[in-house]
């Protein structure tokens, strides 16, 4: 045991034990209870909010749900619910709605009297939001009267009181809200964050009216999203542009064993599987027993049917979940009165019960569909015997590119020039554009740790190839080879031979085009890489400053102007030397190492998935067959285009 003499650190009595009281734990901790007091943070306030209001409408009681933008960035969402209760509570005798704003955990959804399902089940809610807020202020309307209270970031300023008379049959909630800026490092909101999220809570609350505005200056907008049809309407939204192969959204909207269960799905013309789930209006990233019920389900009935009408040929032969889930877009959403959530992001749904009654369910109105419309089914089983046929070439091609260990370096690309460190955690590999760059980036690197891969040409745009051909194609199979984790249901994050996969290519329009294929190759083929934060974007400079001896290098021209001022003294940028770098292969060894790949003192952009909807979106839209909507999409957005290479 160490001996220290400092009286101070010797007295540890229970004073030195903290009690964080009422909410002061949300402002000392508040990434445990938003995530982060970024961007995400900030965003996170809304939804809390709203999902309040959605709360009411699962229960039945409100329609309506307004979400307003102001001009400073606070925030207003009004509904048309029971509003919050304002009687004295009986314990802790004070009213309803300072309890549920000033207290964590306190709120109606614990009592399943008072709703059956709800969203925001560990009940840190509203709370947090009073918390993490520099003002909020809430209007109630019920029983007959308006009242209002008002706090300052969680404690209360306005004790509730009488404003005055409201209708009879006027009742809701307004919640106004300005985030603090001691608290939070970004303060502006994003249109389009929130446009994604209350979109897909419109489709999920079939018949709830949910508007958005935007009053900030320049940015007006207003738009309102009501979905009759529901999760239909979510297949039509996510189908997008893809050619269906039926025109009818196959739709199930039931309850099974006290499980609410509605899913949409429908098939299109392409190779990828496109299936979200939801519970309680939770999307469920990482999954969960619904979806592995769904899945079973789908597998086994379409397999049965198949049989049935001797489709597959082979007594031996049957169809995977993979091939039965080529080209499928299907939204599940489950309500559950208790669920098991595993973690405090609520993204995997942990109770048993409900895969059964999932199973059950879909078994038996799939089964019952399949058989009342055989054009219908005959379409779904070509699609997955095809995809079948596919997945047997691609087991051939993949043979190729299969490594027997992360640590057997005899299958290794020719090309590739590897790292001596064999720890995945400490490497890194670079999958750079051309031979010339990839020839700098060799002989610039620390062996030690990077490995470098050439890459001649554009590889494939998988968002248009099947399995099979994206195998075939050597450069995919070469960068699948050299990462060694395999791809799509083979791959395994922890055969990984780098942990951090750094895409490097020129700062033009070909450079671009090469970093989205293999962003599009990525993201379809092996999204854990994305999701373990393994991948990477390197950002070389694009112009070079140099007087003398001292040279600097700037990342856009706003940076070269400030840097060539400072380094001109007043005379000019003729006394200085300038260099726009058209492409990698322009830097030698030493000016790669310095501005590119140094740990030290270069800057590297992870790549992460923040919203899986709209992401799947824009990867269709961008590289998918239609034309239209890529032109579309070009014209809205060319206005945030920046350094042109024209």
């Amino acid at each position: 045991m160490a001996k220290t003499n400092d009286a101070a650190a010797q007295s540890y009595d229970a004073s030195d034990i903290q009690v964080l009281k009422g909410l002061e734990a949300v402002r000392k901790r508040p990434g445990m209870y938003i995530g982060s007091t970024s961007a995400r943070g900030l965003h996170h306030l809304v939804y809390e909010v709203v999902d309040n209001s959605i709360d009411e409408a699962l229960a039945g009681y409100c329609d309506t749900v307004n979400v307003i933008i102001h001009p400073d960035n606070a925030i207003t969402v009004i509904d048309n619910g029971r509003g919050i209760p304002v009687d004295i509570h009986p314990v802790e005798k004070i009213p309803g709605v300072e309890l549920a704003m000033t207290v964590l955990h306190a709120g109606g959804k614990f009592d399943k009297s008072s709703y059956k399902v709800s969203g925001g089940l560990h009940g840190v809610g509203v709370s947090v939001v009073n918390a993490l807020s520099e003002t909020l202020k809430v209007w109630i309307q019920r029983d007959g009267q308006e009242y209002f209270m008002e706090f300052r970031r969680g404690d209360t300023v306005r004790k509730l009181e009488v404003l005055g008379e409201a209708g009879a049959k006027e009742t809701g909630t307004k919640i106004w809200f300005k985030p603090d800026a001691e608290i939070f490092t970004e303060l502006v909101y994003d249109y389009t964050t929130l446009q994604s999220r209350l979109r897909e809570l419109s489709y999920l609350n079939k018949g709830v009216t949910i508007t958005l505005k935007d009053e900030r200056p320049g940015q007006e907008k207003e738009e309102t999203f009501h979905a009759k049809g529901g999760l239909r309407e979510f297949v039509a939204f996510l189908g997008g542009n893809k050619k269906s192969l039926h025109p009818e959204i196959l739709y199930l909207d039931m309850e099974k064993d006290d499980v609410g269960i509605e899913l949409a799905l429908q098939y299109n013309d392409g190779y990828n599987e496109n299936v979200f789930s939801f519970v309680n209006n939770i999307n469920t990233h990482e999954g969960g027993t619904h979806l592995t019920g769904f899945k079973s389900a789908l597998t086994r009935t379409i397999n049965a049917y198949a049989a049935k009408g001797n489709a597959l040929k082979k007594s031996d032969f049957t169809l995977s979940g993979e091939d039965v889930r080529e080209g499928l877009t299907a939204v599940l959403h489950v309500k559950v009165r208790e669920p098991q959530f595993e973690g405090q992001t609520k993204t995997k749904l942990g109770n048993s019960e409900v895969e059964t009654a999932v199973k059950t369910a879909v078994n038996e109105w799939l089964g019952g569909y399949l058989d009342e419309h055989p054009r219908v089914a005959n379409i779904i089983i070509e699609k997955a015997v095809s995809a079948a046929r596919a997945r047997e070439a691609a087991r051939k091609a993949r043979d190729l590119t299969r490594k027997k260990s992360a640590l057997d370096v005899g299958n290794l690309p020719g090309k590739l020039a590897d790292c001596s460190l064999s720890d995945p955690a400490m490497c890194e590999i670079y999958l750079v554009e051309g031979d010339s760059a990839g020839g700098s980036a060799k002989q610039g690197r620390d062996r030690m740790f990077q490995a470098i891969l050439p890459l001649r040409g554009k590889i494939l745009n998988v968002e248009k190839a099947r399995i099979d051909k994206i195998l075939s194609n050597e450069e995919i199979r070469t960068i699948i080879t050299a990462i060694g984790a395999g791809i799509k249901d083979e791959f395994s994050i922890e055969s990984a031979r780098y942990h951090k996969i750094i895409i490097m290519t020129d700062a033009d329009v070909d450079g671009a085009h090469i970093r989205t294929l293999l962003l599009t190759f990525f993201y379809r083929q092996m999204p854990e890489l994305i999701e373990s934060g393994f991948v990477y974007i390197a950002q070389p400079p694009l112009y070079r400053v140099a007087k003398g001896k001292e040279e600097y290098y700037a990342y856009d021209m706003a940076e070269r102007d400030e840097i060539a001022k400072r380094m001109g003294n007043g005379e000019g940028k003729s006394s200085l030397n300038i260099q726009r770098y058209k492409g990698l292969g322009e830097m030698n060894p030493d000016q790669l190492w310095k501005t590119t790949m140094d740990p030290e003192t270069r800057t590297i952009l992870k790549v992460n998935v923040e919203d899986a909807i709209q992401a799947d979106a824009i990867f269709q839209t961008l590289m998918g067959d239609e034309v239209e909507p890529r032109r579309l999409f070009i014209e809205a957005n060319a206005k945030f285009a920046s350094n042109l290479d024209i």
